[in-house]
């Protein structure tokens, strides 16, 4: 029988006290770091991306979730409890995005430095949707603006461990909040070029909400915030109904969640006499391969809109049909 590299919580965290157990408290700061980079493991590309651009050559950075996984379900393993326990500091986004994984965080936060960067974002700008049982909403990055909340998080979490090359760590940050900036600006642009009627986005799941908000779209879900749920047949048809009424002229995929429930809308507002697109893939919660434009958060962003966009306008050829 093959043996799972997956364990129960409750061991994971007693694996990750025993190797923290051999570490400094998290109150004591490295004396190396001098002498080499910081040693960073993050969870979700989107940290990634962030802790890169603010720590620059100073942070060697290793991420626990890759290209298309579903952080809503992803269980640690035993490697990721060790990478974890030999981390300098982990940053992970927070919000219970990283479920049980977040988890293991929380719990070995006494001994590990363990950061959310979502931690500083004023709570009274998030959203609270109904299905998400009383839980903000964690995708905070479709929404570039708040989104750049994060720079400061990770720059003073750098500061605190690393004080000498503070300089550095605000220098990287100030200029990484400017490219932001440009990047929101873009995507307000490009979605003003979609009349306001048309402007509907349905996906998967409701990942896009803080997009939505942002930006002036509508924004559908087949499946609840957690892409747990499952979608059913009702709705289905109630969103074949919306979207054949309305006209609407693209639905999309993403990255990380199944095409099935997707291609079922279509077929069901094609049954009503509609001819919808599959405009083209989104990421959602997580971004491209490593090396390309997507595996990085302005290239995934970028990518977004402009595939949201076109397929909107009528300017790309259906997924699947060319």
């Amino acid at each position: 029988m093959k043996r799972s590299n997956r364990l129960p919580l409750l061991l994971l965290v007693a694996l990750a006290l025993l190797v923290a157990g051999c570490a400094a408290p998290a109150a004591a700061l490295p004396d190396d770091l001098a002498a080499r980079p910081i040693r960073v493991v993050t969870t979700v590309g989107m940290v990634s991306d962030v802790v890169r651009n603010v720590g620059g050559d100073r942070v060697e950075v290793r991420a626990l979730m890759g290209p298309g996984i579903d952080p809503h379900q992803y269980k640690a393993s035993e490697g990721d409890v060790l990478r974890l326990g030999t981390a300098d500091i982990v940053f992970y986004s927070g919000l219970h995005l990283e479920a049980k994984v977040g988890e293991v965080l929380e719990r070995m936060g006494d001994r590990i430095r363990t950061k959310a960067v979502t931690d500083d974002i004023d709570r009274a700008s998030l959203l609270k949707p109904a299905e998400f049982e009383g839980q903000y909403d964690p995708h905070v990055w479709f929404d570039v603006s708040l989104w750049a909340q994060t720079v400061d998080t990770v720059r003073d979490a750098l500061i605190e461990l690393d004080p000498p090359s503070a300089d550095y760590y605000r220098a990287n940050a100030e200029r990484y909040r400017s490219e932001l900036e440009d990047l929101h600006e873009y995507v307000r642009q490009q979605a003003a070029r979609i009349p306001e009627d048309q402007r509907v986005l349905v996906t998967a799941h409701d990942a896009f909400n803080y997009f939505g908000r942002a930006y002036g779209f509508e924004v559908r879900g087949l499946q609840g915030i957690s892409t747990a749920a499952e979608a059913g047949t009702s709705d289905v048809r109630q969103l074949a109904d919306f979207l054949a009424q309305r006209q609407i002229r693209a639905v999309f995929i993403e990255s990380s969640v199944p095409v099935r429930n997707v291609e079922a809308v279509q077929a069901a507002v094609r049954s009503r006499g509609w001819d919808i697109a599959i405009g083209g893939e989104l990421f959602s919660d997580a971004m491209g391969s490593e090396g390309t434009p997507e595996g990085t958060y302005m290239g995934m962003v970028r990518h977004n809109i402009d595939t949201i966009v076109n397929a909107l306008l009528g300017e790309q050829a259906n997924v699947g049909e060319e």
